[in-house]
């Protein structure tokens, strides 16, 4: 007997459900330069700063992200380790990153 929650609630019997993605567990290896950009694209208008390739632990990312949303006076979170913070606050992060240790290069528009 299988519990309630594997049971197959509709197929159209074309094959086999594809199992849920899983999220990566471990930070992706990157260059050791950290870009931060300005985006704009699939977010309604709206303007984040995405900051890609901090290679730590998740905890610290997350710190981070905190650290730096404070510093710029707003919202954001931490996705696949993209640190996404909302508005345009690329020299703000930038100099923050680079007081801390980390060698920063701007991307993108």
């Amino acid at each position: 007997m299988s519990s309630r929650d594997d049971r197959l609630v509709y197929s159209t019997g074309r094959g086999r459900i594809a199992p849920a993605p899983q999220r990566p567990q471990a930070p992706p290896r990157g260059d050791g330069v950290v870009r931060v950009r300005r985006e704009t694209q699939g977010r309604g208008g709206k303007t984040v700063t995405t900051i890609r390739g901090i290679s730590t632990s998740e905890a610290e990312l997350t710190a981070l992200a905190g650290q730096l949303k404070r510093l710029c006076g707003s919202g954001g979170s931490v996705k696949d380790w993209v640190i996404e913070i909302q508005g345009d606050h690329r020299d703000r992060v930038v100099a923050a990153l680079q007081e801390r240790g980390h060698t920063v290069k701007l991307a993108g528009g």
